[in-house]
């Protein structure tokens, strides 16, 4: 099994406005549990924010390397992109050592409670919550498919959308396991991510970067 944690060093964007927010990356190791098959994989942590406060997009596998990349800043808020063992598994103790809030689509309760039984989320996401953090504001978007209660998160000054595992580079995520559907997900991407600006930067759940305009020919 992996358990390490790699960096990524931080990346400035910003469209229109001002913001002094920034984007960093870190990566988690470790085991993907769904439908009696474990997976050994790499998922990205998105944290947006400048020196003061930080929003953390996802929470996999372990919360001590999560912690080293918030560095001690004040965390907003824990934001879920759905509900699969290998994005949230660290979310309570990322909570318990912060403060901050968890926010899940409740259309994937049932992959939580398998993981965190006796513990609930702080509050709903759905469609059109917006964050702020750092002079800059984050819209999500639920995008099911890969699972019911898939979320994105629309940075607009920055430019970028990350999709969890909605959208990647080379195009939509899984749709093979249970609670996901083929047709949902390309309804999803069509209808929210692929009406974003071409050049909106997707950051992705697994893997590296891609922009919208990439992915059209992609989404078939």
């Amino acid at each position: 099994m992996k358990t390490g944690a790699a960096l990524a060093g931080p990346t400035s964007a910003r469209r229109g406005g001002r913001t002094s927010a920034r984007i960093d990356r870190t990566v988690v190791s470790g085991v993907f549990s769904l439908d009696g098959q474990d997976f050994d994989v790499d998922n990205n942590v998105w944290l947006v924010g400048d020196d003061d406060e930080v929003l953390v997009i996802d929470a996999p596998h372990r919360a001590e390397p999560i912690l080293d990349a918030i560095g001690g800043r004040r965390v907003t808020a824990i934001v879920l992109t759905h509900g699969h063992n290998d994005h949230i598994t660290a979310a309570v103790a990322l909570r318990e050592a912060t403060g901050a809030p968890i926010w899940f689509n409740p259309a994937d309760l049932m992959f939580w409670e398998a993981v965190h039984p006796g513990a609930l989320p702080d509050h709903p996401v759905g469609h059109c919550t917006r964050f702020s953090v750092a002079g800059t504001s984050l819209l999500s978007m639920h995008t099911p498919g890969h699972s019911p209660g898939s979320t994105s998160l629309y940075a607009r000054d920055l430019g970028t959308v990350f999709t969890g595992d909605t959208l990647f580079c080379g195009g939509p995520g899984a749709t093979g396991r249970s609670h996901s559907d083929k047709p949902t997900i390309l309804h999803s991407i069509r209808s929210c991510l692929l009406t974003l600006p071409a050049d909106t930067v997707v950051r992705t759940g697994h893997g590296e970067d891609t922009t919208v305009a990439a992915e059209v020919s992609h989404v078939r």
